[in-house]
């Protein structure tokens, strides 16, 4: 090894050549074998970290060609051995850093963005290996980490972003994604500047879907902000919400409730969303409207408040929210009278055909009446004044109309059924008005003995009761 450390110095004082490049190679290859890392002298990392500052000057003073070129390949392997070096190594890590080579490192990045011979294989080789020896330095280690985001953040991420090459925006990512913390996070919606690093990750979760580091960014930092959601679905257009919003609604569908990290804020703020837009969603009854993505966000944002009302620790918190419950309420009416009054997507079928031209899949709308009870179900769980609400908004009758079997809604009898039950459980006047309208054939239980259910008195109160096996064959 002392050859090849008189080999580097060489490097710091002589004109590069190829043997340069292959002493360095040798360096790198070593460093990837655990036990030679770990006890690596001090005097080799410090040699490596000598080279990086010498080919900075050279990347100005080159004019192109095979010294350009040579250059590059030299940087490239100086960051190859950097990153090796530093793997799951925190002695390493700090050798390295009281050697400046964070600072040096971005900005021997930075030149190499502003280099102007385009982004040839060299280039791009120094700009990965650069990033990643970043991401490894910075692993597990504070100090680097806040070297790193005082020195590249923001302006360097979002130069590095903008590149138009996916290894680098990935590495990119994994840097970012490793630095960031809950007081990093807050950060992002402080300034416009700021905010800008965080929706360009939400535009390249859309437009660049392998690079997994964006995901893990968006779920693992930027959900537990409510602050910063808000001010990035301010700045968004439609089709970046509905890419947030799916993100959203793909979270709360995991299984594990601890990977769910949705807080209450965000939870009333896409209620509020949902309260403000949700006509919006009476469009998609035109053929012509099946792609417009303000109502398309209308429906993803009722698919995100079934799952939270789902959830017991979202579920009080919306419970409460003003006005939810009538504007969910609404709707259903409005959707109800816009099916009865015209054929179209919210009218009652018997069979799927409402695919889209072309195959390409099934209308965006099916199903959205019955996520409209659904709603109305969990928000009247155990939940007294909500219960109360209904009957005043004269909900009651429009769910037990809606219990009919309708193909473009499935499952909507079922979730009718469990509405029905949350609205009368415990609830003495709801119990009453349900038994008044069976009186005056407004409604009957006919619809509900359809689904296996009847409708019993007892002692004043109505229950929900599975029929008996004589009962359905007597239905027949």
């Amino acid at each position: 090894m002392f050859s090849q450390i008189s080999v580097i110095d060489e490097i710091c004082t002589g004109r590069f050549t190829l043997e340069h490049l292959k002493s360095l190679q040798t360096v790198t290859k070593a460093l990837r074998d655990e036990q030679f890392r770990f006890g690596v002298e001090e005097v080799v990392l410090v040699s490596l970290s000598a080279v990086v500052p010498r080919l900075s000057d050279e990347f100005g003073a080159s004019s192109g060609g095979a010294s350009a070129s040579l250059c590059l390949q030299l940087a490239a392997e100086c960051f190859r051995a950097q990153r090796n070096a530093c793997a799951r190594c925190p002695r390493n890590q700090c050798i390295l850093r009281d050697q400046g080579c964070i600072q040096t490192t971005l900005g021997i990045l930075g030149k190499l963005l502003k280099l102007t011979s385009g982004e040839s294989d060299d280039l791009l080789d120094a700009l990965r290996c650069g990033i990643q020896f970043l991401g490894n330095i910075a692993v597990g280690n504070h100090l680097c980490k806040t070297d790193i985001w005082d020195h590249a953040f923001p302006h360097m991420f979002l130069d590095l972003l903008e590149l138009r090459d996916e290894k680098v925006m990935a590495y990119t990512c994994m840097v970012l994604h490793t630095c960031l913390d809950e007081d990093r996070t807050e950060q992002l919606c402080t300034e416009p500047r700021y905010l800008k690093v965080a929706l360009k990750v939400m535009e390249l979760c859309r437009t660049a879907p392998d690079i997994d580091w964006t995901f893990l960014i968006v779920t693992q930092h930027f959900f537990k902000s409510s602050k910063l959601i808000e001010g990035m679905y301010a700045e968004m257009n439609d089709q970046e919400r509905l890419t947030l919003l799916e993100l959203i609604l793909a979270q709360l569908g995991e299984d594990k409730e601890e990977t769910c990290l949705i807080p209450p804020r965000t939870s009333q703020f896409l209620a509020s969303c949902f309260q403000s837009s949700c006509k919006m969603a009476l469009s998609l009854s035109s053929a012509s409207s099946v792609n417009d993505q303000k109502a398309l966000a209308v429906v993803r944002l009722l698919d995100i408040l079934c799952e939270m009302t789902s959830d017991q620790k979202n579920l009080r918190s919306l419970q409460d929210q003003p006005d939810l419950l009538q504007s969910t309420v609404d709707l259903l009416k409005d959707v109800h009278l816009l099916g009865k009054a015209s054929k179209n997507v919210f009218s009652a079928a018997h069979e799927f055909s409402l695919t889209q031209p072309s195959g390409a899949g099934v209308h965006p709308a099916v199903s959205f009446k019955a996520h409209l009870i659904r709603l109305i179900g969990n928000l009247c769980h155990r939940h007294t004044a909500n219960q109360d609400q209904i009957r005043e908004l004269d909900g009651i009758a429009l769910v037990l109309d809606c219990c009919s079997i309708d193909s473009n809604n499935p499952f909507i009898s079922q979730w009718a059924v469990f509405a029905i039950r949350n609205i009368l459980e415990h609830n003495v006047e709801n119990q009453k008005l349900v038994q008044g309208l069976r009186r005056q054939a407004v409604a009957d239980d006919s619809m509900l003995r359809d689904m296996g259910f009847r409708v019993e008195e007892r002692d004043g109160s109505l229950l929900l009761r599975p029929l008996k096996k004589e009962e359905r064959q007597g239905d027949h």
